[in-house]
């Protein structure tokens, strides 16, 4: 029996097995978009994909996990996405920018579902929170991404007691770009656009500047400021399914 976070090799072709769980996956997605995460059951899940309850419980224990096959798909696509951008970038800016663009164009397709399913996610103490437990390996692909960000930037020297931080407080800082996405109601999500390439030249500065010894302390900081305060502060959020109040004004300039 396969396991349920089976996932083929690049270049494989997908078993029956995979083709099933993929349908599934794509079935509970739609629906979830369509009715709501909180209206769609495990049984209509099945039953739109033409499969038995009991196969789909046996790919997903529950709503839940798949939220989690969700994330874990974002990772895999964005992973795909970034490669030919960092084999070409050199530049830490050019190469930031390049990753959060390629999320913003990979998660395109999801955005109604992700203002449906935002009020879950946003929840600190939900499974479905991006800061969960559950979501770890997703949340660790991502941050992987960042570290090769990183490595790859030739003229970037990063000190050696802040590798393991910077990639994180990078992801961290891609949060608060996909919450902004979430509430972004511009034609194109044009302005999230426009924040991931401030947000990457503004990234780009701070790396840079820490290499400075007598910053670095600051740049600890920012790290357990962020680690400590922000999956708490989604409770004080607005819910973007609720009508445009905290979604940004058209032409507000971020």
């Amino acid at each position: 029996m396969p396991s349920k976070n089976d996932r083929p090799e690049p270049g494989d072709t997908p078993s029956k097995s995979e083709q099933t769980r993929a349908l599934i996956l794509e079935t509970a997605m739609r629906l979830f978009q369509e009715r709501g995460y909180d209206k769609t059951t495990m049984r209509a899940i099945a039953q739109e994909a033409g499969v038995s309850v009991g196969n789909a419980y046996y790919y997903f224990e529950g709503k839940e996990h798949l939220i989690q096959g969700f994330y874990d798909r974002i990772a895999a696509e964005h992973q795909a996405a970034v490669r030919d951008i960092l084999a070409r970038e050199t530049e830490l800016e050019a190469r930031l920018a390049g990753v959060l663009r390629a999320w913003l164009d990979i998660a395109t397709p999801y955005h109604e579902f992700a203002v449906q399913f935002f009020k879950n996610a946003a929840d600190p103490d939900s499974p479905l929170s991006p800061f969960s437990q559950e979501s770890e390996h997703a949340r660790q692909e991502a941050i992987s991404i960042h570290r090769q960000v990183l490595a790859g930037a030739t003229r970037t020297k990063v000190p050696e007691e802040l590798r393991e931080i910077l990639p994180e407080l990078m992801w961290l800082s891609q949060m608060g770009l996909v919450l902004y996405w979430i509430f972004d109601r511009t034609e194109g999500r044009e302005r999230s656009y426009r924040l991931a390439e401030r947000g990457a030249r503004l990234t780009a500065r701070g790396v840079s500047l820490a290499r400075f010894r007598v910053l670095r302390p600051l740049v600890r900081e920012v790290h357990d400021l962020f680690t400590d305060f922000l999956p708490g502060m989604t409770r004080m959020i607005p819910d973007p399914a609720k009508g445009s109040q905290g979604a940004p004004a058209r032409d507000e300039r971020p």
